[in-house]
């Protein structure tokens, strides 16, 4: 097999399970040397372990390259720094950051807390920031490099009880898509992943929470779909945008699913209702909306009744 990523390092944050783990052994496999980053907590960020990240390097290695794993939070710049300088400083160089460590702390939005908010915060939006600023310093330097975020359609399109990670994850397409623009012209590319994997964050949402949402008619992002949800499927994308194939896709977003990949589109006018002068009054809006632009647009959680 060619090794497509052959002298390489890549960043895999949230490397040491799921799909950070699948990207991990992927960039092992196409020959780059892999800095695997995971603080080995709870799916909730709590408590630590050095195991997750410790056991996919040495599966790395048993599969003939090279990884470390270094255990810092994402969430500071002091720990995004260190992460990036444990690849200079272990394999003299860099080229790839994928920041896809996360967690979650789900609430409806009238119960959920300050901590539950800034906790998801910092992990997927900060921690976005901590390892890809130090990164584009470096890349910039260099004149090559690529980052990759991971967005979520509970960001991109919306999930009930995920007011945080969906804020986060919406953010992180917007940090991706201005790095994409303020780095393109460096010879740096910035994508964004939105998978669809099952994943111990996807499988702790229990039963009963999916149910309600189903009985209360609120559409889940990525509802409906019934293909494999196999985060390995995620891998092979991600590698192949660190190639050098891919040094002219930049500023993208792409969803994945098993054998499904989508080039999504950036946020556009789908529809328009032009005044030929002036503005609209409210009572123009209210008459025209519905007729116009308004046409067949459904609420995705629409009022239910009272319970008596």
């Amino acid at each position: 097999m060619a090794k497509h990523l052959k002298d390489k390092v890549a960043i895999v944050t949230g490397g040491g399970r799921g799909i950070g783990r699948e990207m991990c052994l992927e960039f092992g496999r196409q020959g780059a040397k892999v800095v695997v980053n995971d603080l080995g907590g709870h799916f909730d960020g709590t408590g630590t372990s050095k195991e997750p990240a410790d056991e996919v390097v040495a599966e790395i290695k048993r599969e003939g390259s090279d990884a470390i794993a270094i255990y810092e939070s994402v969430a500071s710049m002091e720990g995004g720094e260190k992460i990036v300088q444990a690849a200079l400083d272990n394999f003299g160089r860099l080229d790839a950051v994928v920041h896809a460590a996360g967690i979650l702390r789900d609430r409806m939005i009238f119960n959920m807390t300050e901590e539950e908010w800034d906790a998801v915060m910092a992990v997927h939006l900060k921690g976005m920031f901590a390892v890809g600023k130090p990164a584009a310093i470096i890349f910039r330097q260099q004149r090559s490099g690529t980052l990759i975020g991971f967005s979520s359609t509970s960001g991109l399109i919306g999930n009930t009880g995920q007011g945080n990670y969906g804020a986060a994850k919406d953010a992180i397409a917007g940090f991706i898509r201005t790095a994409a623009r303020d780095l393109g012209k460096y010879g740096v590319t910035c994508n964004v992943i939105a998978p669809a994997a099952d994943t111990r964050m996807v499988q702790s949402v229990s039963d009963e929470a999916r149910s309600k949402r189903t009985k209360a008619g609120i559409a889940s992002a990525g509802g409906g779909l019934t293909r494999k949800r196999d985060p390995a499927a995620i891998a092979p994308v991600v590698a192949y945008l660190c190639t050098d194939h891919a040094r002219n896709i930049n500023g993208q977003t792409f969803f994945i699913l098993d054998g499904e990949v989508s080039l999504m589109n950036n946020p556009f006018a789908a529809r328009t209702m032009e005044k030929p002068s002036g503005t609209w009054t409210a009572e123009e809006i209210a008459l025209l909306y519905p007729q116009t632009i308004g046409k067949e647009v459904l609420n995705p959680a629409p009022a239910q009744p009272p319970k008596s």
